[in-house]
């Protein structure tokens, strides 16, 4: 019997992957939205109307008003342009930098693997959020230094997923051949190991990036994360919490974006794990 073509095999599979479609279609939802919010901008976002303060869901206001009279809807579409933006370039420079460390670690072993797995150990000691306190206390708050902070702390992750990843196809016959036949260690790591783990990576990159929307709002909520005018969920989380009892829906609508924007990423990181591991195929 022939074998299926591989896009057959993976329609084949997509079928029983419903984490996978629903999860894909909360992360579709996340993008439109942040690239909306990138071209254009609702008015209702900057515009402060103190007579239209804490207005319940109407036609002209589906989500209603904040304290400050701006369309709560509005500000969830901006909103998303921040969370993308500090999610994308987070875990880029974790993807980056974390992948050049575990291929070296993985390639060279010895003292260099030594030194890349304390780096990260040390690293591991400082999370997200206690970066961006050291950050602000030296440059301030903003969006570029939580940037920053979740960026650096997504690096030993990536650099102790890769290496081990690595270490793996590294241990496989064909590599040992490669190296029988004069190929060098970095046009191994170009040819062998990198194309083998790269689907690992983009399963690790989206749970990654559930972590980072989840360290931008916490960041926000605190204070130290995108700062005014510029929307963000966790800030508008942080301003709805002395409204409970006046506006309680203030709290619900950025709470819900993070909530399905995290769950998304979350089943499309499940979803591609069961559909890119050769070990699932049946």
């Amino acid at each position: 019997m022939t074998e299926r073509p591989l896009p057959a095999r993976w329609l084949r599979r997509l079928r029983g992957q419903p984490s996978l479609l629903l999860g894909g279609l909360l992360t579709l939802v996340l993008l439109a939205t942040a690239t909306v919010s990138l071209l254009w901008t609702p008015p209702g976002a900057y515009a402060i109307a103190m007579d239209a303060a804490l207005q319940p869901p109407s036609a002209a206001h589906w989500l209603g008003t904040d304290a400050y009279g701006r369309d709560v809807a509005a500000l969830l579409l901006a909103g998303a342009r921040s969370t993308l933006t500090v999610g994308v370039v987070a875990v880029g420079i974790g993807l980056g930098a974390g992948m050049v460390l575990g291929l070296l670690a993985a390639a060279l072993r010895g003292w260099v693997d030594e030194l890349v797995m304390r780096l990260a150990d040390f690293t591991f000691a400082f999370p997200a959020i206690l970066s961006a306190i050291m950050l602000t206390a030296v440059a301030g708050p903003g969006m570029v230094n939580a940037i920053i902070a979740i960026g650096i702390f997504n690096i030993p992750t990536f650099a102790r997923v890769t290496r081990a990843a690595a270490q793996g196809v590294w241990a496989r016959d064909y590599v040992r051949a490669a190296r029988a036949c004069g190929k060098g260690r970095w046009r191994i790591t170009w040819d062998h190991v990198l194309p083998n783990i790269a689907p690992l990576l983009i399963v690790q990159a989206t749970i990654q990036f559930a972590l980072a929307i989840l360290a931008e709002a916490a960041l926000s909520y605190l204070g130290l994360g995108t700062q005014p005018p510029e929307p963000s969920w966790g800030r508008m989380l942080s301003e709805a919490q002395t409204l409970m009892y006046q506006a309680p829906l203030l709290a619900v609508w950025p709470g819900a974006a993070i909530a399905l924007a995290v769950l998304g990423l979350n089943l499309l990181g499940d979803g591609l794990r069961d559909l890119l591991d050769p070990r699932l195929e049946r």
